[in-house]
């Protein structure tokens, strides 16, 4: 079974159902017990890192996310809940992320070029970096996939798994062993998102 984390800021009914249509059981969660008996989770997110991060926490649930991760159950964030997996993050202010990737969240605007709307909203191709991922077992360099977002993750060393260009090349999705995390929303993406739920789904 897949948990996913209700924390009050996600995308969940798009998320189920994009599960659903690759015939994976999915379950929304808002307890320790069932995310512990879940096979891999889920930690989606819309909005900003600040307020997120202290619902999840307040939730009870930050707490036993990072210790299965780090017993090796396979984590995937999506979006916000992607930048929630880093160190930090400067979004009106300095906050503290839950450190199971290494590196800083940090505006666009800083990278990008004068002149380029953000939010960053649209589709873009991925561009993977080094031996393509697990999470990418199933598509293809240069496929496209769905992005809304105004930060990006930084400092993040050899976890960048691939990139996407918006006048700059920015941190598209990053991993470390059994932990990835998709700056875009697979479940918006199409058959190229459904195929890398599936790939998340044969991640042992």
């Amino acid at each position: 079974m897949i948990a996913i984390i209700d924390y009050g800021v996600g995308n969940l009914f798009s998320l189920c159902s994009s599960f659903a249509a690759i015939g994976a059981e999915a379950e929304i969660v808002r307890d320790a017990d069932a995310l512990r008996a879940a096979d891999r989770i889920v930690l989606p997110g819309v909005g900003a890192f600040g307020d997120a991060a202290d619902k999840l926490r307040a939730s009870g649930l930050a707490a036993p996310l990072c210790e299965e991760a780090r017993a090796g159950k396979p984590i995937l964030g999506i979006c916000l809940g992607m930048q929630l997996l880093f160190e930090k993050s400067y979004e009106y202010g300095v906050h503290d992320g839950l450190a199971l990737l290494p590196g800083v969240i940090r505006p666009i605007a800083e990278r990008i070029p004068a002149g380029y709307k953000i939010p960053h909203i649209g589709w873009n191709a991925l561009t993977f970096t080094g031996a393509p991922s697990p999470l990418f077992s199933r598509i293809k360099d240069g496929d496209c996939v769905y992005f809304v977002h105004s930060y990006a993750a930084e400092d993040c060393g050899d976890c960048v798994i691939a990139t996407a260009e918006y006048g700059a090349p920015l941190t598209a999705a990053a991993a470390r062993e059994n932990v990835f995390g998709c700056q875009f929303h697979p479940e918006k993406s199409g058959e190229v998102g459904l195929s890398i739920l599936r790939a998340f789904c044969e991640i042992s």
